[in-house]
């Protein structure tokens, strides 16, 4: 786990991130403003959040439910948090109440509990699977509309995870793919883009980019 982080670091690095994700927005005629950097926390120590608020980083994304919680409880109304990591359904009822934003829906048995346990504040993205990947959670585009009907709270928008690859550019038609998907059924948000490819993210639309790596450097 990463410990003992420098706030002026963290800005610095933050602030190079931010630049790119700006410059990124520009070629592509958009507004820097509509991008938002979630700084994905999943192999921070919880002892280190401190760090990242006095860097000004408050949006922070945790892959897994306990980690979560215990991260949340741990700074009460400091950071606005989002869940990031595969979602199993018997994992919704720990989550909700501390995510405001769960980027990773894509089962019937998530719907199921989150009709359950879902607060007044629940929103999703649902997690479309571009490439056909066996070992990758999401659905089919094709099944997009009905899921959206059935989801018992609001959909915000899309998310993927295109196959890792050393080249952004080859990620760059998963990004364009499902920003078309998103326009074609009217979601707004796109959870798309990472350390390796953010700035081709943005470039084809994402409003969110999940940063980790390049920001503990």
């Amino acid at each position: 786990m990463i410990s003992g982080l420098d706030p002026g670091r963290l800005r610095t690095n933050a602030d190079r991130v931010r630049d790119e994700i700006a410059a990124a927005a520009r070629r592509a005629g958009r507004d820097p403003d509509d991008v938002a950097l979630l700084v994905a926390v999943k192999y921070v120590a919880t002892e280190a959040l401190g760090a990242l608020e006095r860097a000004g980083l408050t949006l922070l994304g945790e892959n897994r439910a306990q980690a979560l919680q215990e991260k949340a409880t741990a700074y009460p109304g400091t950071f606005t948090w989002h869940f990031i990591g595969q979602l199993q359904s018997r994992k919704v009822k720990q989550i909700v109440p501390h995510a405001t934003l769960i980027h990773s829906v894509a089962s019937e048995s998530a719907l199921k509990q989150l009709e359950k346990h879902h607060t007044d504040h629940t929103q999703i993205l649902v997690e479309v699977d571009l490439a056909a990947e066996e070992s990758k959670a999401g659905i089919r585009p094709d099944e997009i509309s009905a899921y959206v009907e059935r989801s018992p709270v609001p959909v915000a928008g899309l998310m993927t995870m295109p196959p890792f690859t050393d080249d952004p550019e080859h990620s760059r038609p998963h990004f364009q793919a499902l920003r078309e998907l998103a326009q074609a059924h009217g979601l707004t948000e796109l959870s798309m883009g990472t350390s390796q490819d953010y700035a081709v993210a943005v470039e084809e639309g994402a409003t969110i980019v999940r940063i980790g790596s390049v920001l503990f450097e």
